[in-house]
């Protein structure tokens, strides 16, 4: 379990050139570091439960990022993004 505060990294993984795929994790956040802000609890993956295939259950974040660290004109303070363990990794 990632704790609040907790650097971490989304995954710069594409398995969409791999085939078919259903991914929860947006394009421009891949590679980006954040920070957990809080778990919201665990759920099946919806990347295997699109698929009908038996899906690990998964603790879903709330992962805060400086918005200028992904796009250098943007104002505000940050994003907050959902994203599932299994995309993060520790930064």
């Amino acid at each position: 379990m990632l704790a609040p505060g907790a650097p971490v990294r989304v995954r710069d993984d594409w398995p969409e050139t791999r085939g078919p795929c259903h991914i929860r994790t947006p394009h421009y956040l891949r590679g980006r570091r954040g920070t957990v802000v809080r778990q919201l609890g665990a759920f099946p993956n919806p990347e295997d439960l699109a698929f009908a295939r038996p899906a690990p259950t998964l603790a879903l974040y709330h992962v805060a990022f400086e918005p200028r660290s992904i796009w250098p004109d943007a104002g505000g303070d940050e994003i907050v993004v959902e994203l599932y363990e299994s995309w993060l990794e520790a930064a």
